[in-house]
């Protein structure tokens, strides 16, 4: 029996081809790009535990930061005050509000407890005080932090803690005197715990004393069960070191004397993705194959000069795609539908982009929203100390000054949501502001407005002039010895409202009225002069904003340049 031979189309041989060139070149690029891969894989992984360790670094810079604030605040007023009792009662509120803190002693220099402060009774016989320890000032700094330990001073309390101590004049004992607080650990090793970089990696904290500060297996580690090689971790450099298949990410904490070491495997994180990855390449070459052929066969003369069309119009709209204007390519009935989505998909995306763009927008406004609502903690807890001292003074007209005073200062600050408020409110914000302050500064500077009646129903962004004030006393009048005077004025020049708010304080050097601009928003200085300038621009573009002026040891002079503008609807 015979078989009849069958005659292959030019489509099966051009297939047959392409289809043996495929197979050729993936096998030929799998084998070369192989490499490439995995150096790339390395690169991302060491990448990715950088970001992660990064991360542990930024919660513990955020977290040093706090504690050293809070010690700062504790000494300033063991240095400055003469009243036992008034320390005493500040310790408590330190102790009360501040959940993390456990603890605040009082030692002298042989360390002995002159005072303390805690939510639990001190025990009568400690053998070893774990949160004082004088040989960590052996390096001459200004203060001190222990490894974590367990708090062991106090009956019925034992959290694990970390202890910051602080050498510090005490103007009530006249003597110098160890500040030690102890600060709860838990949420750091609760965010370390929560850290992994692959699917075993982990992170882990030494300090420069090679000793172990964390670690999630810090028990196995004293048991000789886990090796971690820190002796050697300890000194390498800052970045990426790998070592026998691990990589080892360190990263310095800049107050503490800590390092953040993050742990990762090259054989997961490297090796498994790289095999992965070549698997999907297969894969993909052989649908990449079947659709080259499907191609092949449907492929026709009639579609080359509307695919062509097609190409160029892409070409195109990839380099400028906000002001493409597409003309529809004529063909058969299934590529005009293609045509017509293509430019549906134009519309889209340049809406899209549009919309992007405007959102961009409202997010920097809504984020500078969210800035303007801050209120100082510090400010407001010395204004609530000082209405309280006046009450326990029986000076109740002055308490009811100030607590008006502070009322319409947070009512003002509110504004329910408006961005823009009368000038005439921003005003009385500014006096009520400086009434508090005068209180709290008594004799230390004076206050004077010069406000044209003009500008009052114009309206100004929220917390534009009190920002400027708070920065003329925290920076220029409290520095001063003789008293300090701040003025304000308001008036209408043209079409534009200028504000001026003077001081004769200290003033700034060149460079720093150069800088000031600059600067990166603070929590402790409130919204700040950069913030302020920002919000204006926002709102009423490059042409508005603040200047500065200022020189050492004559003053400042901060202006303010907005457009007159008024709005018919507006209520606080």
């Amino acid at each position: 029996m015979k078989f009849k031979k069958k005659d292959f189309s030019i489509s099966i041989y051009l297939s047959l081809f392409v289809v043996s060139i495929i197979i050729i070149v993936v096998f030929l690029l799998t084998i070369s790009f192989r490499q490439i891969l995995k150096d790339s894989l390395l690169s991302t992984a060491q990448t990715n535990s950088e970001q992660s360790v990064t991360q542990v670094l930024n919660t513990i810079e955020n977290y040093s930061n706090d504690i050293l604030n809070k010690m700062n605040d504790m000494t300033k007023i063991i240095n400055e005050s003469t009243d036992i009792v008034s320390i005493k009662e500040y310790m408590e509120t330190m102790v009360n509000i501040n959940e993390d803190i456990v603890s605040i002693i009082v030692y002298d220099m042989e360390g002995n407890i002159l005072d303390y402060q805690s939510n639990a009774a001190l025990k009568t016989n400690v053998n070893n005080n774990l949160s004082f320890d004088k040989t960590l000032f052996s390096n001459n700094r200004d203060y001190a932090i222990t490894s974590p330990h367990v708090q062991n001073l106090f009956e019925g309390n034992y959290p694990w803690v970390v202890t910051v101590c602080q050498k510090q004049w005490s103007s009530s004992y006249d003597k110098l005197v160890y500040v030690a607080m102890d600060i709860r650990f838990v949420s750091i090793a609760r965010y370390i715990d929560d850290v992994g970089i692959g699917e075993h990696g982990y992170c882990f904290i030494v300090n420069k004393n090679d000793d172990l500060v964390y670690h999630h297996l810090q028990q196995l580690i004293y048991l000789d069960i886990k090796d971690e090689k820190i002796s050697e971790v300890i000194h390498y450099h800052e970045g990426n070191t790998i070592n026998n298949g691990v990589i080892y990410t360190v990263k310095d904490v800049s107050e503490f004397d800590w390092r953040v070491v993050g742990v990762s495997y090259v054989n997961e994180l490297v090796d498994a993705k790289a095999a992965t990855a070549i698997k999907s390449i297969i894969v993909i070459a052989l649908l990449v194959m079947i659709f080259a052929i499907v191609i092949l066969f449907i492929l026709s003369k009639k579609l080359t000069k509307p695919v062509r069309s097609l190409v160029e119009a892409m070409s195109i709209f990839e380099k400028n795609a906000v002001d493409f204007k597409y003309t529809p390519v004529k063909g058969t009935s299934e590529f005009n539908k293609l045509s017509n989505s293509f430019e549906h998909m134009v519309i889209q995306i340049q809406e899209l982009m549009e919309k992007v763009k405007n959102e961009e927008v409202a997010l920097r406004k809504t984020e500078l929203k969210a800035l303007q609502a801050q209120i100082n903690p510090h400010f407001l807890y010395n204004t609530l100390d000082s209405i309280q001292w006046m009450c326990e003074e029986e000076k109740t007209e002055d308490a009811i000054t100030m607590v008006g005073a502070l009322a319409q200062l947070f009512r003002i600050s509110i504004s329910k949501g408006y961005e823009l408020i009368p000038i005439e409110k921003e005003i009385q914000h500014a006096k009520n502001y400086l009434v508090i302050q005068s209180y709290r500064y008594k004799d230390q500077f004076i206050y004077n407005f010069d406000i044209d009646e003009e500008v009052l129903p114009y309206l100004c962004n929220k917390i534009t002039i009190q920002p400027i004030i708070e920065n003329a006393l925290y920076h220029g009048i409290s520095r001063m010895v003789d008293e300090g005077e701040i003025s304000i004025s308001v008036h209408k020049v043209g079409n534009d409202i200028i504000m001026k708010i003077k001081d004769n304080g200290v003033g700034m050097s060149e460079e720093q009225v150069q800088n000031i601009l600059k600067k990166e928003r603070t929590d402790s200085k409130g919204i700040g002069v950069k913030n302020v300038n920002d919000r204006i621009k926002i709102y009423f573009g490059n042409n508005y904003g603040i200047v500065v002026e200022s020189e050492l040891d004559v003053g400042t002079t901060i202006t303010i340049k907005i457009p007159a503008v008024m709005e018919d609807r507006y209520s606080v």
